[in-house]
């Protein structure tokens, strides 16, 4: 954030932005931006190194507080999230904890969904408890039930949208005007989505939450995270705590996250007509009992989609194979992943790669039966993140064990 910004006009496509903006290229004029592997920069004199370290000049002193390929990444992703400023953390899990850290204190009250990620329910209901933080989870698509939790010190709405896994959006602006009703902040993961589908800040959203290690990444090679929001705020509070606490995003996974935002659009796009294409193929499939697909008309949320999403329903899609008890059902499960080929057997999404999951004993495996039912993951559940396979290979490596199913 020390550096001068490439010269571009302003009210440019979030596409543009994705190729186009990042910090003012070196002397030597590289196209491709430069990827700077140096813990420390080299000061001129004491004087000079004095200025910056106090942050009276521009200029880097050290990669864990400025590194020029991580402002690349941050100025690209803020831009095409349409916010003021972000920054760049070494996980998405580090980004959802920069949030809790700094936005939060002993005797808060969070408002958050039952059904989200896994990791991110045990962050804020069990670790953040140890901090005197206490969460209450709400039905996902229910708006009366997260104005009903709100406290007076309430000071966070966390949402993410779509859910992971089972796809469930939550309406933006309503929990928005709820939270700001409050006085409180509303965050959004935005990382089953990503700015090419959605924008949340559009909506009302006051934080932006990415996993750069899904869809921005790409092809499941480096962790990332990403807070976006304004420069008062993500910069001032979130940034000087992330440089003190060292949760930085490393130079090279910087540069491998900022080249993949170049192709991001294609790439969701085309996942997400193929997710289409799949989730209705799998409707009325022999063992299939349920498609949660927010592309598709029996979709709970599916106008809200085709509203807040750019009419797509995203990369993801989930569905419930047939079962009479949970032991059945796992059972069915684990027979329809194993029978895969070309489908990779990963808890990971966003890869142009087609994985393939049993979240109830992956992602959800440390949550209480309780728990992941409450959050509508069952035995019988199997996640796909659609990748660039050709369709018909995809249909027929589900079919191999669908049609097996006894």
């Amino acid at each position: 954030m020390t550096m001068q910004s490439s010269v571009l006009p302003p009210g440019l496509h979030p596409e543009t932005y994705a190729v186009r903006e990042a910090v003012a290229r070196s002397q030597y004029g590289e196209h491709g931006e430069a990827l700077y592997l140096t813990s420390s920069f080299v000061q001129d004199d004491c004087e000079s190194a004095a200025r910056r370290f106090a942050k009276e000049e521009p200029g880097y002193t050290y990669t864990r507080t400025a590194n020029p390929t991580v402002d690349s990444f941050e100025r690209r992703l803020a831009a095409m999230e349409g916010t003021e400023c972000a920054v760049a953390t070494a996980t998405g899990m580090a980004a959802l904890l920069l949030v809790a850290l700094t936005t939060l204190k002993a005797g808060d009250h969070v408002v958050a969904s039952q059904s989200m990620f896994g990791s991110t329910m045990k962050l804020l209901g069990t670790e953040m408890a140890r901090f005197g933080v206490e969460t209450t989870f709400v039905p996902q698509t229910d708006v009366a039930a997260w104005q009903a939790a709100v406290r007076p010190h309430t000071r966070l709405l966390f949402a993410e949208t779509p859910t992971n896994p089972l796809t469930d959006l939550c309406d933006i602006r309503a929990l928005a005007d709820i939270a700001h009703d409050a006085g409180a902040l509303l965050a959004v993961d935005n990382s089953f989505a990503s700015p090419v589908l959605q924008r949340p800040v559009e909506f009302g959203a006051d934080l932006v939450v990415h996993s750069g290690t899904k869809l921005i990444d790409g092809q499941g090679r480096v962790m990332a995270g990403a807070v976006c929001g304004t420069e008062k705020l993500v910069d001032g509070v979130m940034g000087t705590f992330l440089r003190s606490g060292g949760l930085n995003l490393s130079p090279f996974n910087a540069w491998v996250v900022l080249k993949g935002l170049e192709t991001l659009a294609l790439r969701v796009k085309a996942e997400s007509a193929a997710a289409l294409e799949l989730a209705g193929w799998l409707e009325g499939r022999h063992g299939v009992a349920r498609v949660h697909y927010p592309g598709l008309a029996s979709h709970p949320q599916h106008q809200l989609a085709m509203r807040q999403q750019s009419g797509m329903g995203g990369t993801v899609l989930a569905f419930d194979v047939v079962g009479k008890t949970p032991g059945q059902l796992r059972a069915n499960a684990f027979h329809v992943v194993d029978s895969t080929r070309v489908c990779s057997i990963t808890a990971n999404l966003g890869d142009v790669k087609t994985t393939i999951t049993h979240p109830a004993s992956t992602s959800h495996g440390r949550l209480t039966e309780e728990q992941r039912q409450a959050a509508g993951v069952g035995q019988g559940l199997i996640r796909i993140s659609c990748g660039l396979e050709h369709l018909d290979d995809l249909k027929a490596d589900l079919a191999r064990g669908l049609d097996t199913l006894q």
